[in-house]
């Protein structure tokens, strides 16, 4: 079986599908405007039976780690049907989401049921104020309760991700408060240091803050440094044993994050993107359309690895076809 390898030796046994670029929330560095339709591109978002047709492709290929992105993934009404369909590969063993938590209090025993193996919620901040300002959205609580559903349910593998914000989320105060979150609660929380994208240098310049900040905090309240398996990626973990869940951190602008790259993309519309901030990417949907163009799709797919570079260039301000992360999957 031919696997996703690069001529830099990195495998990729993780895809982030992204499902649709809608998103209901404004979020001040993603679509602080809000969504708007991209009007110079009118292709419809992946339909269930093209996105059926990648999802073997992939599991041929070795993948077995399927995220589903957005955008915010659950505005799709077949939201739960496209979790199906990509289990029903038996080489995918993990489908996993990453959401906004709107309406999670509502959906929860859907997303139990679907058979999802994992969810992370995106969740600036505890404080209900700053979670609003951040996300034009006053629904911490509702997310909340959301969470606390899914936990009834016995749902696993629940991620929290927040993007650190310079004066915004990145006090001692906030870590405690995150701290005193997971010291109870079986739950990973992340924090991503902010990413450059096309139309957000303004927001970035004055809102950006070295992931080191957290780290610090880390190092200083004897949490430890662990490794994951193969489909965990860049990101860097932190074990403490008064503590049930787990802290991480996401540091793009760190000293060879690249080089742990375990994940390609494939946008709502049928790109392939061999990195969130390559300047490079191919349609491959057109390979989509009809059973006996599996073949045809894989050897695509292989080709493009020739292409994916060892590194961004997001220190130099390279920010590559990401205009904003909901195109892209984030």
């Amino acid at each position: 079986m031919s696997i996703l390898k690069d001529s830099f030796g990195r495998k990729f046994p993780y895809i982030r599908l992204s499902i649709s670029d809608v998103c209901n929330f404004k979020c001040g560095y993603c679509l602080p405007d809000g969504y708007k339709i991209d009007k110079s591109d009118n292709r419809s978002f992946l339909n269930i039976e093209e996105i059926g047709r990648l999802a073997k492709a992939l599991s041929e290929l070795g993948v077995s780690k399927i995220r589903l992105t957005g955008g915010e993934p659950t505005v799709r009404k077949d939201f739960f049907e496209i979790v199906k369909i990509i289990k029903k590969n038996s080489g995918i063993k993990k489908t996993v989401m990453t959401t906004n938590g709107y309406r999670l209090d509502k959906i929860a025993d859907n997303i139990k049921n679907s058979g999802l193996d994992g969810i992370n919620i995106s969740i600036d901040s505890l404080n209900a104020d700053t979670f609003k300002k951040i996300t034009g959205h006053d629904r911490l609580g509702e997310i909340l309760k959301g969470i606390k559903n899914l936990q009834k349910l016995n749902f696993k593998n629940i991620k929290i991700n927040a993007v650190l914000l310079k004066g915004v989320n990145d006090t001692e105060k906030d870590f405690n408060n995150w701290a005193e979150f997971i010291k109870n609660n079986e739950i990973d929380f992340r924090y991503i240091e902010l990413m450059q994208t096309g139309d957000n240098l303004d927001y970035f310049n004055n809102y950006h803050v070295p992931a080191k900040k957290f780290t610090d905090y880390l190092n200083n309240n004897n949490w430890i440094i662990q490794t994951f398996g193969k489909d965990a990626g860049p990101a860097k973990n932190y074990l403490n044993p008064k503590f049930k869940g787990k802290f991480g951190v996401i540091a793009p602008y760190s000293k060879d994050f690249c080089k742990s790259c375990n994940r390609l993309r494939i946008t709502a519309k049928g790109d392939l993107r061999l990195c969130l901030f390559g300047n490079t990417g191919i349609n491959i949907r057109h390979l989509m359309q009809k059973d006996n163009q599996i073949e045809e799709l894989k050897d695509l797919i292989l080709k493009q690895l020739n292409f994916k570079k060892e590194s961004h260039y997001l220190e130099i301000g390279e920010t590559g076809l990401t205009k904003n992360l909901s195109t892209t999957g984030g």
